[in-house]
């Protein structure tokens, strides 16, 4: 599986955030999506001692979410951690997993953000945009903006409000635990995307694809 276009990646800070600014205007925010049989889960971790980063990409059979293969990258010497741009430090490994794929996912839940981002192009928007395939942010932590208490119920959600426009939503996928931050990345609309992150949530806080390819990122170090 190969991106449908490339850009460079040994950029400075300042050419990294234009590029995002430059390639936000091709993210779609509508569902463009045909029926999904296997999802994708993709997350980094970084060896600090050797500074190298490891990318992997979980797939799971949907809908009973068992792990059926993955993908696993390491890249030395990553873009430095500057907030707001951390697509281009970890989406380099990805890139090399996606590459090892037999056929594309056909959906992508990303541990990061998409639209909920200051530049409105986070990693889910990022690597949606490489691959032309539907991706979705969800995200431990909010990023930018803010949203109103969420009740404790399961699948309550209230919108993310940033310099006035709803960028993604903070969902219960849990009661009485913190939310977690769904934002669209590319080819889907945030209820569509509310939806599938719900149908990936079991008996934890975070969907299973999220904590497939974290475990399994964690385990190759």
């Amino acid at each position: 599986m190969e991106p449908v276009f490339e850009h460079p990646w040994d950029v400075s800070p300042t050419e990294a955030a234009l590029l995002q600014q430059q390639l936000q205007e091709q993210v779609i925010p509508e569902d463009r999506i045909g029926d999904i049989e296997i999802i994708a889960g993709v997350d980094v971790s970084y060896d600090t001692v050797k500074k190298e980063a490891q990318g992997v990409v979980a797939i799971l059979s949907y809908p009973d979410l068992q792990l059926q293969s993955y993908t696993s990258s390491r890249l030395s010497n990553p873009f430095p951690y500057v907030p707001g741009l951390l697509s281009f430090r970890e989406i380099p490994p990805l890139v090399e997993c996606f590459r090892k794929l037999e056929r594309p996912p056909d959906l992508v839940l990303c541990d990061g953000h998409g639209l909920a981002h200051p530049r409105r192009f986070g990693l889910a928007c990022h690597l949606g945009v490489l691959f032309d395939i539907p991706t979705i942010g969800v995200a431990k932590r909010l990023l930018v903006g803010d949203h109103e208490d969420v009740p404790q119920i399961w699948g309550a959600w209230r919108p993310i409000i940033h310099e006035g426009e709803i960028v993604g939503a903070a969902l219960r996928s849990r009661p009485h635990t913190h939310p977690i931050y769904v934002s669209i990345g590319h080819r889907i609309c945030l209820e569509t995307a509310l939806k599938w992150v719900l149908n990936c949530v079991t008996h934890y806080r975070l969907p299973e694809t999220t904590r497939c390819a974290h475990r399994l990122s964690k385990a190759g170090k």
